[in-house]
């Protein structure tokens, strides 16, 4: 259990660091074109608030529940494999929209037009760390 909490806060360690280095080139490349349409952008907004929605249900079913597992089983690889795949999708998801955030930048939108989803993805990110999974009577 002790070896999969490494490598999913490895992951997301990297992740963190990826959406900080997405703003870095964001900035250092800027608009590669002109093509900032606000319907494109609203778009963008409405499908993260969506992603969003996604990712509190992947934590509803697929975490807590192999959370709950885990805390009276921690020795069940299958139900272990299944909370290392719901905290990844879960960073899959939230790179996702820093990843709007990027696009957006770099077909001319501005840093100050985009900078809620690198922070909202950010902010994903670092607050859905893994946790080792606690037993009731702990």
């Amino acid at each position: 259990m002790e070896s999969a909490i490494k490598v999913v806060r490895s992951i997301q360690i990297a992740l963190l660091g990826s959406v900080v280095l997405y703003v870095a080139v964001g900035e250092k490349i800027g608009s590669i074109q002109r093509l900032n349409n606000p319907v494109l952008f609203y778009v963008l907004s409405l499908v993260t608030i969506t992603i969003v929605g996604v990712i509190l249900l992947v934590r509803r079913t697929l975490l807590l529940q192999s959370a709950a597992t885990l805390a009276s089983r921690p020795n069940d690889a299958a139900t272990l494999n299944r909370w290392r795949a719901g905290n990844i999708m879960t960073y899959a998801l939230a790179e996702s929209i820093a990843l709007f955030g990027l696009v957006l930048r770099l077909i001319g939108f501005t840093l100050s037009q985009v900078w809620s989803f690198y922070i909202a993805a950010f902010i994903l990110l670092l607050f859905f760390g893994p946790r080792l999974p606690m037993s009731e009577s702990n």
